[in-house]
């Protein structure tokens, strides 16, 4: 049985009251933050992931076990000497220009947190030159962009130009999602990856970076 096994539970159901108590019990008994962060908050993500897929949970649970894990997080951050942290990969988010949405790129954005992936959430009505320069600046693996409105779609391929422009296409990953997003248009505009929702993001970030 995994040792953060009650705190992996409190996650999974959005008991936030719980989940932190038992994130500071583990903190206050020495336990490495590494593992709490691994085996408790990521596998319960991992989980929560999976039941959403399935059509177990739906929505609002998994913002609610999204949120509670942020709570963890909140509390084992500071913990994490500069460096010490290992991240599956660093992404950089937004909602593209003109587009004022983001409910559905705050919960891609958690979910891909709560996968240990390191997250620049740029928020909403991004211009191309800010994702360029933002993903220069941290380094990113991914650049994720989502849109709600059709007519702000042409945000996407906007920002894959000036990507390839600043010779970055060649080295991050490009996804994209949203609700008139397409995986055709996907494909049209040359983007790596497309997701239908936030667990799936997950997935499709950690097959575009060749993690299991």
């Amino acid at each position: 049985m995994n040792e953060y096994e009650s705190l992996t539970q409190a996650v999974i159901k959005g008991d936030i009251q719980l989940a932190v108590s038992e994130t500071r019990k583990y903190v206050d008994a020495g336990a490495d933050v590494q593992s709490i962060l691994d085996k408790g908050l990521i596998a319960a993500m991992d989980t929560v992931g999976e039941n959403f897929s399935t059509g177990r949970i739906f929505v609002p649970q998994m913002l609610r076990s999204a949120k509670t894990m942020q709570e963890c997080m909140n509390i084992i951050k500071p913990l994490f000497q500069e460096g010490d942290v290992t991240t599956k990969g660093t992404v950089v988010i937004g909602t593209v220009k003109g587009d004022l949405h983001d409910i559905g790129k705050n919960l891609v954005s958690m979910m891909l947190e709560g996968a240990g992936f390191a997250i620049t959430d740029l928020g909403v009505d991004v211009p191309p030159d800010k994702f360029v320069q933002k993903a220069q600046e941290v380094g990113a693996d991914v650049v994720g962009m989502s849109a709600l409105l059709s007519i702000t779609m042409p945000g996407m391929p906007a920002t894959i130009e000036a990507l390839t422009a600043s010779g970055l296409k060649e080295k991050v990953k490009v996804i994209v999602g949203g609700a008139p997003v397409t995986e055709k248009y996907a494909n049209e505009i040359d983007a790596d990856g497309y997701a239908p929702d936030a667990a799936t993001a997950v997935v499709e970030v950690k097959k575009l970076l060749g993690i299991s």
